[in-house]
């Protein structure tokens, strides 16, 4: 069976900001890993395989999200980002 092919807006989807997770710099789906994190990685060299095998609960989406949102940004693309308020419920 061939597997649908997420779209931009989909993928930004996976792109969050909580001001609780680094200063509410965009990470993906709420862990810290930050986006620019990732696009450093690939901007030096890192293969998408090798990013995910260091981040077991990283997806290949994930990765590409990076991408979709780091060309909004160069593209001055107003870029909506969900609001993960998942860490405002956690205790101490």
């Amino acid at each position: 069976m061939e597997r649908r092919v997420a779209t931009a807006d989909e993928l930004l989807q996976r792109i969050t900001v909580n001001t609780n997770i680094l200063g509410g710099t965009p990470t993906i789906r709420g862990h810290r890993l930050a986006v620019e994190h990732v696009l450093g990685m690939l901007a030096a060299g890192d293969r998408p395989e090798t990013i995910l095998e260091g981040y077991p609960w990283l997806k290949p989406e994930d990765i590409q999200a990076c991408l979709v949102y780091g060309q909004r940004i160069v593209a001055h693309e107003r870029v909506d980002l969900t609001l993960d308020r998942t860490a405002d419920r956690k205790g101490p």
